[in-house]
This record gives C-alpha cells, structure tokens and sequence, in this order.
C-alpha cells in the first residue's frame, strides 16, 4: 500500500448557468510543477456516486457523492508513476489507474504499469506491468471487456525516442489481462507500417481501444497525416495483417495552437454496445485543420460494417466562427448510445482567451446539441505544458468532463455536474 498524501476538497465550485463546476484540488504531495494535466476520468456503472479520476504527474481522485465533492492522493508504485494516466472501472468494481513508469537505472518508460485497488479510497497495489523491452513505452489507453471483464491496453512502443534515424521505428501494440491485471500477456504489434520515433505527425500514436457487442476489439490510431484502424475478432489473439484507412487527418495530430504549449488531434476510438439502433457502430473522435490553418474543428467518422468502410468526416461543434476548438476526448452512454463530447474552444473569444464545452448526440452522430462549461474564458500561457488530452465519462443520463484552465498562469482541474436535460 503505496499511498501517500491525503486532501479532500468540499467548496471549490461555481455556476455556469444552470451547470456547477467542481474544482478537483490536487494533493498536497503532487510532485509535478506544473500537475493535473492530462486528467482522466471514470463513472462507475454499478454505482454513478462513485468516481475515479487521475492527472499527471501522480495525482488521484475519487468522489463518493456524483463528482460534488472529492478526495486527492499521491499514487506511488516501486516502478514510478510518470504521468499519462488512465483510469478504468471493471465489471467486479475492481479499480484501475494505468499510467507510465519511471524506473531507476536507465529504466525510464520502459514499460506500461496498472496499479489496482478493491476499493475506492485508493489503496493501490505496488502494479503489475507490460515486459520491459529496453524501448520506450508511451501513450497507452485501456478498456475493459463487460462480457468477460477481460481488460485490454493498447500504447506506442519507439525504437529510440526522439530519434532522427530513419532506422528507428515507433508501433502499435497490444496486451490483455483475463485475471483482472494480475498478469499480462506478452504484448503483440499491431500496426504493420510504422512511423518515425520523433514524437510528431509521423510517429504512430494515438491508440484507444474499443470492445464490440461480441467483444470484438476496435482501434484507430494517427501516422503520416491519416488515421489508421485495425481489429480483433478472438479477443487480441490475431489481428487483421494490416491497418486499413480511416480518413484523412489533415495537417496531422500535432497540432500548433497559439498559447498552447502542444496540443494534440489524437483519435479517441469508441463502440455502441446499447441496444440504441446504432448498435455496433464504431465512432472515432478526433481534431484536425481542414478547415483551414487557424480553424481547427472536432469531427467525428463512424463505421456500421466493422470497420471496413467509414462515413463521411462530420463537424461536431456546431459554431460558425471559422475560430479553433481543440484537445477533444468523446465517451459514450452506454445504457443508451448517446455520444458525449469535451473540447476547448474559442469560437466567442480573442486574444487566445479559450473556453471548455461539452456535446452531446442522441441520434449517432446526425445532429448535436453544445453547452458551455466555463463561467468565463482563460489564457493559457505557452510556456507552460497544458497536457495532451482532457476526458469524459458518462452512464444513464449522468455526465462528468474534466478539463483543466490556466488563470494567471496556474492549472487548475474541473469538472462539471452534468446531466442529459442540460443539453437541449
């Protein structure tokens, strides 16, 4: 029991409008100059009181109360925890907080980790993780199985990162556990082309599974200005020999956006397992530039055939202002199919000044409904790293983004007590 740093926050909110928003205090113990980015949130399905959240460097969160109120520690793991964190709630209620490792020794990324509690007061284990493989390992993401609580992760392996040799290579790969994290099986590439290892729009990065209503295993990830998808029809054991194209992500997922200090479009793959009438529709979320070099937009593609054709690339936010919207995460309602959507955006701002909203549709992506999450815009400063991502959870009607702002140049966290009536 590694856990270390106790805080609880009870008063930090405000109103927008009819929607409060919690402010998420970071543990005393937080390492990170510069800690809550990159948050990760999960509503337990079993019971929506219950919520796990996590953010870089080292951060945990719960609530007991639907996000009102919330509790902050300092995870700690013998293999370090440093940063990229996941969290994930399995059908056994077990909990889990993924995340990169920081090893001694030269051992720095050298694999992925997953701690796990019983409950969620964060008592974590010490981790159980990927093989070491004298590579470094980046950006994983995981999902759980509902029929069989098997659980599946997916992340980017570089040959040498920041490499400039063309010789040194960055891949997909994958990895399961059937005993609830206790093990792993030894990881498997998944992406037959590779890309560079320089951490840019030609590294292969990106990769979020998704679980199909047969437990097929979905993921979409981005290379070379394209997203890529490839699937598993026997649970992770073999995959198709090659990625298929999904679309175009034009200017690629690096993206420059003024006052940001990186910001990428990265695909967030997702599958209707509702008996909704888009059942087994696969969605991938993700931000580019096609619009135009300073209008960056959210978009979303969806396939009815498992992958083997894509719709048309569609707008979700629904402005007219030809400003950018930027870092979006998407979630699904699976007790409905309803498709929930957060992004930074500044279609009524200047100067930088950037609010949060959130999007919500009810019919598979044929139309959307937004709200604004912020009471008042921000300005981010580009000096300081505002994180990768944000995220979102929701089930049976009950929505939780979280975000970070940077006011005076300091990140903060949030999330909002949303629900399905908000979005009309």
């Amino acid at each position: 029991m590694r856990i270390l740093g106790l805080f609880f926050s009870f008063i930090s909110f405000y109103s927008c409008g009819q929607i409060q928003v919690v402010q998420l205090e970071k543990p005393k113990g937080a390492t990170y100059a510069h800690a809550q980015v990159e948050p990760s949130i999960f509503i337990n399905p079993k019971d929506t009181s219950k919520i796990i959240a996590g953010s870089v460097l080292d951060d945990y969160y719960y609530s007991i109360d639907g996000g009102r109120t919330w509790t902050s520690r300092t995870m700690h793991s013998p293999s370090g925890v440093y940063g990229d964190p996941c969290m994930l709630i399995d059908t056994a209620e077990n909990y889990y907080y993924f995340h990169l490792s920081e090893g001694k020794g030269g051992s720095w990324l050298d694999k992925m980790i997953c701690q796990k509690a019983t409950e969620i007061d964060g008592k974590f284990n010490g981790g159980t993780f990927s093989p070491p493989d004298g590579k470094i390992h980046d950006k994983e993401w995981a999902v759980v199985n509902p029929k069989n609580n098997e659980i599946y992760m997916t992340w980017t392996i570089f040959d040498k990162y920041n490499s400039k040799n063309p010789e040194d290579s960055s891949f997909i790969y994958f990895s399961k556990s059937t005993d609830a994290a206790e093990t792993w099986s030894q990881p498997i590439r998944i992406s037959k082309h590779g890309g560079d290892c320089r951490d840019g729009d030609q590294t292969a990065e990106g990769a979020v599974p998704a679980v199909g209503p047969n437990g097929e295993i979905y993921v979409s990830w981005s290379r070379n200005d394209t997203l890529w998808f490839n699937k598993s029809l026997d649970g992770g054991e073999t995959w198709m020999e090659e990625e298929t194209f999904v679309s175009l992500h034009v200017g690629g997922w690096d993206m420059k956006i003024e006052g940001i200090n990186r910001c990428n479009g990265m695909p967030v793959t997702h599958c209707d397992l509702s008996d909704s009438p888009h059942q087994g529709r696969i969605y991938v979320n993700f931000a580019d530039k096609r619009n135009g070099e300073d209008n960056s937009d959210i978009f979303l593609v969806y396939s009815d055939d498992g992958g083997q054709t894509w719709s048309e690339v569609i707008k979700v936010n629904q402005d007219k202002s030809k400003k950018e919207q930027f870092l979006t995460w998407m979630c699904i309602d699976q007790s409905n199919g309803d498709l929930y959507f957060v992004y930074y955006d500044r279609r009524k701002t200047k100067d930088k000044y950037t609010d949060v909203y959130a999007a919500r549709s009810d019919d598979g992506g044929a139309t959307f409904s937004e709200v604004k999450l912020t009471e008042k815009p921000f300005k981010p400063n580009g000096f300081i790293f505002f994180g990768d991502y944000s995220n979102i959870s929701a089930h049976k009607g009950m929505i939780r983004p979280i975000f970070n702002r940077m006011d005076d140049m300091k990140i903060s966290l949030w999330t909002a007590i949303l629900y399905d009536y908000h979005f009309k």
